[in-house]
């Protein structure tokens, strides 16, 4: 056994016993490998296993990394570790977030979903191959607020570019509108991003689905208010049928009178072929040939070839 009284360590076997003397008392190590070289802090006290949070928060990033990395998942001195790391790089969070405060989304949460990307470049990052744990925690925080937003707040299913987009728009409108003294223009943002107007427009229009409301919505705080359902429009039908006779009135001209006065008969006074028949002194059957000529004549001018009536149709029609 070695007793351990300064800075140095002089291991000169593996599986040689040390007692170290602290200020709390003394406390045996048993090395695993043989060395002989001054300890760094971290080293130090990733051995020395402290027990109290009040030794934990003198240790380095580094020192309080392997004792994460070395620790089990259910052991309370590994979840005091954390927690101090988690305390230390709170501004790390908070300044990740601080770019979203125009989104609709609480800061809190958004707080908490940062930490959940803090927490895991935590248990990810390896102080053997980086020397920041800052530098690498910033893009891991960055990424699961993006995630947060693309995969868990959109209620529809918007690209990924014009969720990127519109991120980034936000921040452009924000830094020129200190820079400029005013609200910049569509041209200005599109300049900033180096986009084009339309790719402006698709990232506003992603905007307008982040956030859905209720049909059943109160429109007011009074006891039986009126619901957000009852002040929408419906489709109305007197629409589409005037679209139709605006359609037909533009090529009613090109049909003879007779065949005018036929379709007139026939759809506006509800007659039969017969009656139509003995009106115009003709047969039943001229009429049919002369009501099925004319349909097929505003057919041809009003539908789509690929969405044409099977001719069964245009007889029903007729008839």
């Amino acid at each position: 056994m070695t007793i351990l009284t300064s800075a140095y360590v002089y291991s000169l076997w593996v599986g040689h016993t040390l007692l170290v003397r602290k200020s709390q008392g003394s406390k045996e190590i048993t090395l695993t490998k043989g060395t002989l070289r001054r300890p760094t802090a971290d080293a130090i006290g990733a051995d020395l296993q402290p027990v109290s949070r009040a030794e934990l928060k003198e240790l380095s990033d580094n020192a309080l990394l392997a004792k994460v990395r070395s620790l089990p998942r259910d052991s309370e001195l590994r979840a005091a570790a954390c927690e101090i790391i988690v305390d230390r790089y709170g501004k790390l969070v908070r300044s990740c977030v601080r770019q979203y405060r125009g989104s609709p989304e609480p800061t809190e949460d958004l707080m908490q979903v940062g930490y959940v990307g803090l927490l895991k470049a935590i248990n990810n990052y390896d102080p053997e191959v980086g020397d920041s744990l800052s530098a690498y925690a910033q893009p891991c925080v960055s990424g699961e607020i993006k995630r947060h937003f693309r995969d868990k707040r959109w209620q529809i299913h918007v690209r990924r570019s014009a969720q990127e987009l519109l991120l980034e728009l936000r921040k452009a409108n924000e830094e020129l509108t200190h820079q400029l003294g005013r609200e910049p223009a569509e041209d200005e943002l599109a300049e900033r991003l180096g986009v084009s107007e339309d790719d402006m427009q698709e990232a506003r229009q992603a905007d307008l689905v982040f956030s859905t409301y209720s049909l059943d919505a109160p429109l007011s705080d009074r006891e039986d208010p009126a619901l957000l359902a009852d002040v929408l429009g419906d489709d109305d039908p007197g629409v589409a049928h005037t679209i139709d006779m605006e359609s037909v009135n533009a090529h009613w001209d090109e049909l003879p009178e007779r065949e005018q006065r036929i379709l007139v008969m026939r759809f506006y006074g509800n007659l039969t072929q017969t009656e139509i028949g003995d009106r115009l002194g003709i047969s039943q059957m001229h009429v049919s040939r002369l009501l099925a000529r004319a349909l097929a004549h505003l057919k041809s001018k009003l539908v789509d070839p690929s969405e044409e009536p099977s001719p069964s149709t245009l007889t029903a029609a007729a008839g």
